[in-house]
């Protein structure tokens, strides 16, 4: 059927079409009232070298020149940078955070890239919590930073790293206010008005079929009683009645 009799279809169906609609926009409504609102929280960390440098003089009385932490970047800071990156996006981190499968809260750590393989391409950390409440949200970020410190710390720790060279973290861009996301519950207001949309032409169209079955079904019938039946003779005239007047 091509569109204008899709269109003079539901215009003629109406009472079918407006009751499924209505009953489409509330189902809507509950929906976009049920589906829970999320918030979101980010901050983003910078790996720092300390002003002396990575290294220790090997003379006490030739100590390195300082210099400004931010000024002091290279290729190790992008290397340490993905290995945070890794170890807290790893399952007994979040079992570590309480964010279990199915959690009404959630996390993401990247390095501002969906290419996994493209990690130690800066000393930035991004960090975006999820939570069902602003609170949660935020909370979740900042256990994320703690944890990226503490990381650090054990993992220079464990490799025996002179302390005045120790990485450390800068805040680039403390926790932000956590924000609504409501695409969510967009989404699944957009599905359930389809689906309404799509069960309203359905029916629209079933009550258009069946009142033409109907119709069909009735014209058979006149049309039938209208017809002589068959294989039954007709009597013979008597001989007193009259002729029949042509």
């Amino acid at each position: 059927m091509d569109f204008w009799g899709t269109v003079l279809t539901v215009f003629r169906r109406w009472y079918v079409v407006l009751p499924v609609f209505g009953a489409t926009i509330a189902a809507a409504f509950g929906v976009y009232s049920t589906v829970p609102t999320y918030y979101v929280s980010s901050a983003v960390l910078a790996l720092t070298l300390p002003p002396s440098g990575g290294s220790l003089p090997t003379h006490a009385d030739s100590p390195n020149p300082l210099t400004n932490p931010l000024l002091n970047f290279d290729h190790g800071l992008s290397v340490s940078a993905s290995i945070i990156i890794a170890a807290l996006n790893s399952s007994d981190t979040a079992r570590e955070l309480g964010v279990l499968e199915g959690s009404d809260t959630d996390y993401e750590v990247s390095n501002g890239e969906n290419n996994l393989e493209s990690l130690a391409t800066g000393p930035l950390v991004f960090i975006a919590g999820e939570s069902l409440t602003p609170e949660g949200a935020k909370d979740i970020v900042r256990r994320l930073i703690d944890k990226a410190n503490a990381e650090l710390i054990e993992r220079q720790q464990g490799l025996r790293a002179p302390k005045a060279t120790y990485i450390t973290t800068y805040e680039a861009v403390p926790p932000t206010m956590p924000e609504a996301q409501r695409g969510r519950k967009l989404r699944a207001v957009l599905v359930a008005v389809a689906v309404g949309s799509i069960a309203s032409l359905c029916a629209a169209f079933a009550v258009d079929s069946m009142a033409a079955a109907l119709r069909r079904r009735r014209a058979s019938r006149q049309a039938a009683a209208a017809e002589p039946v068959l294989g039954v003779p007709t009597p013979p005239r008597r001989a007193d009645e009259p002729a029949m007047r042509r």
